[in-house]
């Protein structure tokens, strides 16, 4: 209990950092969108992808919440509606290739294309400390092939901008390749999904593909896959391989149709997914998805975030700092506060850290 108390108190802390931050609105010149600015949340009409799409359109942007179920997604698009909210619904079923070729075209004709894209669909069927693979495909092929699938047909019509398009993949810790007790246990394996030179789709279906063949064998067990939630988090370690590939291939673009990929961890949040009995709120679950969304206009593209910060895997490499200024004014007790944030992303700790910096006008 002793050892369990300050990660708890260490993570409580956190995620009241975070819902300060919130409170601070983003200053002019850091809000590089607009109400014409598209975004597209898949899973929308539940927990985490609701309450993103409810973040990003209260922050001005054009939401289009998409949902396999046509009713469910109506229903929790009108609620947003309702909220005088610009959010659009369309049915999107990412294990059909024919509801997302449908989706894509209807983007390109009622929108023109989309800025922002949240993968957010997916599914988990273990409970608690249940480690069933029975549904391992379904999980594998929503969670992965789903978010794969969807990119590569709306990456076309992802619009040219001076800050760049941005896709955010909802992720999980459980698919980090170096986490300590929840790995791969063939080092070749995780070294090669780790290097960059060696990293390819190929090799992550491959994986995946393995992984399935072995369930389907009844030799899974013997295999050296993650022991928690095995089918949930082989899916989420081809996300994040994924995410590093796509940010590698999409690097060669030019400026003016730069696309910036990244994925993140919501932590274990208190939706119908984890049976309810998560510990953190869908409000901060969402937060890092939005906020990577939004991040100002900076190279930051193939990362794993959780809680706003990219967990640290080694402390190797040179130190480089990247600033940006962000400016807001507010009324204290009759005066007028400048607050100066400066968002410091330090490459050899892997972290985005924030400064705030209060003085009187």
């Amino acid at each position: 209990m002793g050892s369990k108390e300050p990660a708890k108190e260490k993570r409580e802390k956190r995620l009241q950092e975070i819902s300060l931050l919130r409170t601070i609105p983003y200053s002019d010149h850091q809000r590089w969108w607009s109400s014409e600015t598209v975004a597209v949340v898949t899973g929308g009409n539940r927990g985490i992808g609701f309450e993103i799409a409810r973040q990003l359109a209260d922050h001005g942007l054009s939401v289009i919440l998409t949902s396999r179920e046509s009713s469910a997604g109506l229903e929790a698009a009108n609620v947003l509606r309702e909220l005088g909210l610009s959010v659009d619904f369309h049915q999107l079923d990412v294990l059909d290739s024919l509801s997302i070729k449908t989706f894509a075209e209807w983007i390109q004709q009622t929108y023109g294309g989309l800025d922002v894209l949240v993968n957010n669909a997916a599914v988990n069927y273990n409970m608690g400390s249940d480690n069933s693979v029975e549904n391992a495909k379904n999980v594998v092929d929503t969670n992965y092939y789903g978010i794969k699938n969807v990119t590569e047909a709306l990456i076309p019509l992802m619009r040219p901008s001076a800050v760049g398009a941005r896709i955010v993949n909802v992720s999980s810790r459980l698919g980090r390749l170096n986490g300590k007790r929840n790995r791969l246990e063939d080092k070749d394996l995780r070294e090669q999904l780790a290097n960059l030179e060696t990293l390819s789709e190929e090799l992550i279906d491959r994986t995946v593909s393995t992984f399935l063949q072995q369930v389907e064998d009844s030799t899974y067990t013997s295999g050296g896959w993650p022991q928690v939630n095995t089918d949930y988090s082989v899916s989420k370690l081809a996300v994040n391989a994924y995410t590093r590939l796509m940010a590698k291939k999409l690097s060669d673009r030019p400026n003016g149709q730069k696309i910036y990929i990244n994925c993140y961890c919501p932590g274990w949040v208190k939706t119908a997914m984890t049976g309810w009995a998560g510990n953190v709120s869908a409000e901060d679950g969402a937060d890092t998805g939005v906020w990577l969304a939004l991040l100002p206009d900076q190279a930051i593209t193939g990362k794993f975030f959780a809680e706003r910060r990219e967990p640290a895997f080694s402390n190797k490499g040179v130190a480089l700092w990247i600033l940006l200024g962000n400016e807001s004014n507010y009324q204290a007790n009759g005066t007028e506060i400048r607050v100066l944030a400066l968002p410091i992303y330090l490459i050899s700790r892997r972290r985005l850290f924030f400064c705030y910096i209060f003085k009187e006008k």
